[in-house]
């Protein structure tokens, strides 16, 4: 028996905090640049100053006023890049946290056949298929089922084997298309339910953990 859902919007949940992270590390270092190069434009002044008529002490004050007033600036960046980065934090531990006890559909060939269900998966088509199906395999090598989904054009397709007459334990799901003679494979993914979430700094870096061992979470297709 298979189950077939086409889904095809499955970007990472944490491009964003990606993004963020990389355009406040631009700002910073922009705001530095301009200082150090407003010091630069002072000093060389004071040193090629006429001795016989030196800068003005108004004008003086002014500049200091303004190197004082691009101080203030950094400190303010500083501050709300602190305010920034705790914001996101807070945002992927959320995240994180609606993650657990859902479906991690992980770059893997293995998947485990419990009492409680059947086994969910899913295949990614690049280009459209006369073809597609799912072999299964049990822990000694021997073809147990298949699972035929027919012909598809390009996208994410979801499958189900509920592994009926067959025993609990780790099986084996090779899929494969046709393109004229060719036979070629397909990379599976297969639903792991997610125990806990490792969080990286500002979420980078998170890590879901299942049944099946640790894994990224860019190696995490879909979310079910």
């Amino acid at each position: 028996m298979s189950t077939i859902d086409n889904n095809s919007n499955n970007l990472s949940v944490y491009e964003l905090i990606n993004q963020q992270n990389q355009g406040a590390d631009k700002a910073k270092s922009q705001a530095s640049e301009d200082s150090e190069m407003f010091m630069k434009l002072m000093i060389a002044q004071l040193q090629n100053q006429d001795p016989t008529s030196p800068a003005d002490t108004s004008d003086f004050m002014q500049q200091i006023s303004s190197m004082s007033m691009v101080e203030s600036i950094n400190n303010l960046v500083s501050s709300v890049e602190t305010m920034n980065s705790s914001l996101l934090s807070s945002q992927a531990a959320l995240q994180a946290s609606s993650m657990v006890g859902r479906q991690a559909f992980v770059k893997t060939d293995s998947g485990s056949l419990t009492a409680e269900g059947g086994v969910e998966g899913m295949v990614s088509l690049d280009a459209s298929t006369p073809s597609l199906q799912v072999k299964v395999f049990d822990a000694s090598g021997n073809q147990v089922d298949s699972i035929n989904m027919g012909a598809l054009t390009a996208g994410d397709y979801n499958f189900k084997w509920d592994g009926s007459n067959q025993a609990e334990g780790t099986y084996r799901f090779v899929a494969e298309s046709t393109s004229g003679n060719e036979v070629i494979l397909l990379d599976t993914y297969i639903g792991h339910t997610v125990n806990s979430v490792t969080l990286g700094q500002n979420g980078i870096g998170m890590k879901v953990n299942t049944d099946a061992g640790s894994v990224s979470i860019d190696q995490v297709r879909q979310l079910g």
